[in-house]
């Protein structure tokens, strides 16, 4: 061990990190050097370039779909057009936005250094899982070339089996092999997160941002692998006509629905818990309070994950169980609203008496919990046998997924870039136009959205490109809510790519927090530290931050 390494800083104030270590961002570097890098916060940064572009070709999707529903009849293209749309809108939004997005991008960048490391566990698996996510959405984007699928992103069987004649196998192989890339995220951060922690980080002084991907890689690990059988079910059965799911053959037409579902409503928390981590940092930086109640909300976390595997048949109630099963996954779909609701409550008592700012990454926090509230409560409907069979398969049920996932995760998501990217650039963004997208990005989801709740109740169904005329009023509404909702969508691209060269230089700590993050210069060095720090305070502890005086430095060995 060399004698760098054998200084370990008690914790390192600013100044420290102003030494002549190269930056994991250079000029000078080639693009080779990035694509062959084993460093977690580059990796992160292509991740973030990824994802983004199969946002909008995701988002593409859906202001196709929403200019089709202008008009009751199809005026705009064919009804199987129209299917391989909306599939390919949720394929790629699904399982290559929502899924990877906090987890790959700022989980990425940022649990080593929240916890002290220099680097993630597998430096090696953390790059492959990049490349198995990119190869995975390229075969998405061939299958959409040569002509789409149209089963919907649930690949239902019989239709995804028996009856369509599209790139189904090809489809489901692409699923399949980004579904790798989440499994090696969520082990490399498990690994992590239980043998890298800096001396002094205990399991209760970690950010709660770190406990909720921890939770959410649990359901990375446990999880996927069940959808990658399901999918290998459905091409077998496809290609070679076995009996997994034919009842003519003696298979169980129920079957892949409770393969998929066990995989999928969980996938629900593997997409919201990193979020909810990140709605935890910014509500406590800006209201400069410690989060109430910390360990109860770090605990949710892991409640959240746990409920998540039992509650995948509240899907399946119009599906033929029985009438006790029905009951019980009522009853647990209920239940498990309950640590949802913790953070919710906590994340409020801790606004109680803060000193408040109203910076970007606040706003967008404010529209997390506004948009993830009215989600969960349209969610208790659907956890209700009686409301469940009139609402399945409308208009109700798009809504209710686009308020949690689309509304909730996709602000979290924006208020971790806008919190973090001073850290990730060193160049801060023009305050008042983010704070104008979060404005109009909050507006047009709901003047989107809204009206699809309606629409549920009144009986219009999903996936139809035709509907009464009766209906028109209400789907206008919602695509002019959707053309508001792209622009704000589009603004954060456009001055976040302009701060890169003309934005204003951040600093170290631009918020005045707490997290070791913000204790080393920005953009990071390659290493992360000069010196391993030992965490000495709790988490969120503002005094510490008011009071702390220059690093101490002991060595080790």
């Amino acid at each position: 061990m060399s004698e760098q390494d054998n200084t370990i800083l008690r914790l390192p104030d600013q100044s420290t990190a102003r030494v002549p270590k190269k930056n994991f961002i250079t000029a000078e570097d080639g693009l080779l050097s990035w694509l062959l890098t084993g460093d977690h916060k580059r990796i992160a940064m292509l991740y973030l370039i990824s994802i983004t572009v199969f946002f909008f070709i995701g988002g593409a999707f859906a202001g196709l779909i929403r200019l089709e529903l202008l008009t009751p009849q199809p005026d705009l293209v064919a009804s199987d057009t129209y299917n391989k749309f909306f599939t390919m809108h949720g394929v790629i939004m699904v399982f290559l936005f929502l899924v990877p997005s906090v987890p790959a991008t700022l989980g990425n960048f940022l649990i080593p250094i929240m916890l002290g490391a220099r680097d993630l566990a597998f430096p090696k698996i953390n790059l492959l899982s990049w490349y198995l996510y990119v190869v995975g959405g390229v075969m998405v984007l061939a299958t959409m070339v040569l002509g789409g699928v149209d089963t919907g992103w649930t690949f239902t069987t019989p239709l995804s089996t028996h009856y369509l004649n599209t790139h189904v196998v090809t489809t489901a192989m692409a699923i399949f092999v980004a579904g790798f890339s989440s499994i090696f995220t969520g082990l490399n951060f498990i690994v992590t997160i239980h043998r890298m922690r800096c001396p002094g980080m205990t399991w209760f002084r970690m950010p709660l941002f770190v406990w909720a991907h921890y939770a959410a890689s649990i359901l990375m690990v446990l999880g996927t692998p069940v959808l990658a059988i399901s999918l290998t079910l459905v091409g077998l059965e496809r290609l070679f006509g076995i009996g997994v799911f034919d009842p003519t053959k003696g298979g169980d037409p129920l079957l892949f629905q409770h393969l998929f579902w066990f995989y999928s409503h969980p996938a629900v928390y593997i997409m919201i818990l990193p979020g909810m981590g990140v709605i935890s940092e910014v509500i406590s930086t800006f209201s400069r309070k410690r989060v109430f109640g910390y360990t109860a909300v770090a605990f949710s976390s892991v409640a959240i994950a746990l409920f998540g595997f039992f509650v995948w048949e509240h899907h399946m109630f119009i599906m033929g169980v029985s009438n006790y099963s029905a009951l019980v996954f009522s009853l647990l779909t209920m239940l498990v609203a309950v640590p949802s609701a913790i953070k919710i409550f906590n994340w409020s008592f801790t606004l109680q008496k803060g000193s408040i700012t109203f910076e970007t990454p606040m706003l967008y926090a404010f529209g997390f919990m506004g948009l993830f509230t009215i989600g969960g409560l349209t969610g208790v409907f659907l956890g209700s046998l009686g409301m469940d069979i009139h609402l399945t398969e409308t208009y109700f049920i798009v809504a209710h997924f686009h308020f949690v996932m689309v509304g909730g995760m996709l602000m979290a998501f924006l208020s971790g870039v806008h919190f973090w990217w001073p850290k990730m650039t060193g160049r801060m963004y023009p305050e008042t136009l983010s704070k104008m997208a979060a404005v109009v990005t909050f507006i047009g989801f709901n003047l989107t959205f809204l009206p699809q709740f309606i629409l549920g109740y009144l009986g219009m169904p999903r996936r139809y490109h035709a509907y009464p005329p009766e209906f028109q009023i209400l789907n206008v509404l919602s695509t002019a809510g959707a053309t508001v909702l792209g622009i704000g969508y589009m603004l954060p691209i456009l001055y976040l790519a302009w701060s890169l060269k003309y934005g204003p230089v951040a600093g170290d700590n631009p918020w005045q927090a707490t997290g070791l993050e913000w204790q080393i210069q920005s953009p990071p060095l390659t290493e992360n530290f000069t010196e391993i720090p030992i965490m000495d305070h709790e988490a969120y502890d503002y005094d510490w931050l008011e009071h702390k005086t220059k690093p101490e430095v002991t060595t080790v060995g």
